[in-house]
C-alpha cells in the first residue's frame, strides 16, 4: 500500500487533477470557442483547448475525439441562437420576414454573448475546408432549409440562401473585416437598409 505522502509519479494526471466532473464538457465547449474565434481551425489546437479548460488534453479526445469533432461540436453549440430563425419567420405576416429575420439574426451578432460562437465559426470557415463544411451544414440544412419550408414561392432553397449570403456579406463586413462606416453604424439603420433586400430575396416582394 502506497502511504499517504508518497510522492506522486509521473504521467497522466489524475481523475481529480484532470478536472473531470459535473461541467467539465461545457467548460471544454467554451474553451474550444473562445479558441476558434481567436485562432481559427488551422492555429487552435487540442492541447490550448485544454488548457482554456483547466484539464488533460486527453480529456478533450475522450469528450469529442479529434480537432474536427470538437470544432463541430463547438460550433453547433454556439451557432445553436441562430436556429430560432424559423420560428421567428413563422411569428407574423410575410411581409415582414425580411425584416423580423434580419433583426433577429443581427440582434445575435450585437450581443458580445451570441457574437464569440459566430465569430468562431465565420473566421474559422473561410480559411479552412473541414470548417467551412461544418459551417455549410448548419446553414443549409439546420437554418436555411427550415427557412425555405416556410416560403410558399418557387425556388424556396435558393431564395433562402440568397437571403442567407445577403446577411453573411453583411456579419462579414460589420463585425468580421469591420469595414467603415458599416463596422460603426447604428444597428436599426443597418437593419432598415439591409432588411428590404432580404426581403425580395424570400418572397420576390
Amino acid at each position: 500500500m502506497t502511504p499517504p505522502d508518497a510522492p506522486r509519479k509521473r504521467g497522466r494526471p489524475a481523475r481529480a487533477q484532470a478536472g473531470t466532473g459535473p461541467g467539465t464538457r461545457e467548460r471544454i465547449l467554451a474553451a474550444a470557442r473562445a479558441e476558434f474565434a481567436g485562432r481559427g481551425y488551422d492555429q487552435a489546437s487540442i492541447r490550448a483547448i485544454a488548457r482554456g479548460a483547466g484539464v488533460d488534453p486527453a480529456l478533450v479526445h475522450h469528450y469529442f475525439g479529434p480537432k474536427e469533432q470538437i470544432f463541430a461540436a463547438a460550433v453547433e453549440a454556439g451557432f445553436a441562437p441562430a436556429l430560432g430563425a424559423p420560428g421567428v419567420l413563422a411569428a407574423g405576416g410575410r411581409d415582414q420576414v425580411g425584416e423580423r429575420l434580419t433583426r433577429f439574426l443581427l440582434g445575435l451578432w450585437e450581443n458580445p454573448a451570441t457574437r464569440e460562437p459566430l465569430l468562431a465559426v465565420v473566421r474559422s470557415a473561410v480559411a479552412n475546408e473541414t470548417a467551412a463544411r461544418v459551417f455549410r451544414e448548419l446553414v443549409a440544412v439546420r437554418l436555411m432549409r427550415p427557412v425555405a419550408e416556410q416560403l410558399d414561392v418557387p425556388d424556396a432553397q435558393l431564395r433562402a440562401e440568397l437571403a442567407a449570403a445577403q446577411l453573411v456579406g453583411v456579419f462579414m463586413l460589420r463585425y468580421v473585416i469591420k469595414v467603415e462606416p458599416l463596422a460603426s453604424a447604428d444597428a436599426s439603420r443597418v437593419i432598415a437598409l439591409a432588411a428590404p433586400s432580404v426581403q425580395r430575396h424570400l418572397t420576390g416582394q
